[in-house]
């Protein structure tokens, strides 16, 4: 059997399946590069990569080696940022901070996507009494900040980086089971998957065959754009002690340890304080330039 064409015009040569999605790639491409503001995140992104990636040689010290003759130094030509009150290197401290940053997002968003994926599309496709049970145990998640929901759990597991990553991912996949399951409302009422239906595909298979890459672009988006409140619940609980633990170069707790200088060093808080700032700000702007080109609803 042979495979389908697809003719673009009078003596227009013909276009084999991997063609056409190489079309479509760079369409995406081009949509998604077109926003400046898209550009921008994708930048500040890039470079914190770049900087986890390379952080033994982009730091100038040693993240926690201690010089007591040198603290609280403001920024200058020995420590670009400054030094904090043990006489750490700011810069480097923030350098290998990212590392620990782009940890937490990516251990908790491929954690709560998968769930509230799964958990979305078997609810919207069973319905009826797994619907109820499902739907309302996302409710009693989402009834709660997520915050302190995130700190329930922190208190019950114990302070610490690995238990941190936990409890955000404990309370990040509710939002995500609930975009799923709407969306699996109206792609289960479609034409496509009836007829589907009617060639005898079993349930499991049209849930995972049809209904959840239909629901994928949506959840990319969701997940893209909680990464920003992922960081801040993170830095959130560093900042309360219950994240990362000294002399972790976390920025939550670099911030918090900084709050006690802020009149004398406000470098030691405020340096952190806008690295948080400025990642968070540049998910968000990738996640709405993907809203944008993904969505054909958004304009």
């Amino acid at each position: 059997m042979t495979e389908a064409i697809i003719i673009e015009g009078p003596g227009a040569p013909p276009e084999t399946a991997g063609q056409a999605r190489m079309r479509a790639l760079r369409g995406f491409v081009s949509r998604f590069v077109s926003k400046p503001l898209t550009v921008l995140g994708l930048i500040i992104v890039g470079v914190l990569i770049f900087t986890a990636i390379f952080a033994p040689l982009l730091a100038t010290h040693s993240p926690f080696a201690q010089d007591l003759a040198n603290t609280l130094q403001p920024p200058g030509a020995a420590h670009w940022f400054g030094s904090d009150e043990y006489g750490r290197d700011i810069y480097s401290r923030i350098v290998y901070g990212s590392r620990y940053t782009l940890l937490i997002v990516f251990m908790v968003s491929v954690t709560v996507a998968p769930i509230g994926l799964l958990v979305g599309c078997v609810s919207g496709y069973a319905g009826g009494w797994v619907d109820t049970v499902l739907m309302r145990l996302t409710d009693i998640f989402l009834s709660f900040p997520g915050l302190a929901l995130a700190l329930a759990f922190v208190a019950a597991l114990g302070a610490g980086l690995e238990n941190a990553i936990l409890a955000i991912s404990l309370t990040a996949w509710p939002p995500i089971a609930r975009l799923a399951r709407a969306e699996t409302l109206t792609i289960r009422s479609s034409d496509y998957i009836a007829a589907v239906r009617l060639l005898g595909a079993s349930p499991l298979r049209i849930v995972v065959r049809h209904v959840v890459p239909m629901c994928l672009p949506s959840v990319i988006i969701r997940v893209t754009l909680n990464m920003a409140a992922i960081i801040l619940t993170a830095a959130g609980l560093g900042f309360l002690g219950l994240g990362a633990q000294p002399p972790v170069p976390e920025w939550g707790a670099m911030t918090s340890t900084g709050r006690n200088y802020l009149i004398d060093a406000w470098w030691l808080a405020g340096i952190p304080g806008g690295a948080i700032l400025l990642v968070s700000l540049a998910f968000n702007l990738i996640g709405d330039g993907l809203r944008d080109t993904l969505d054909p609803r958004a304009s």
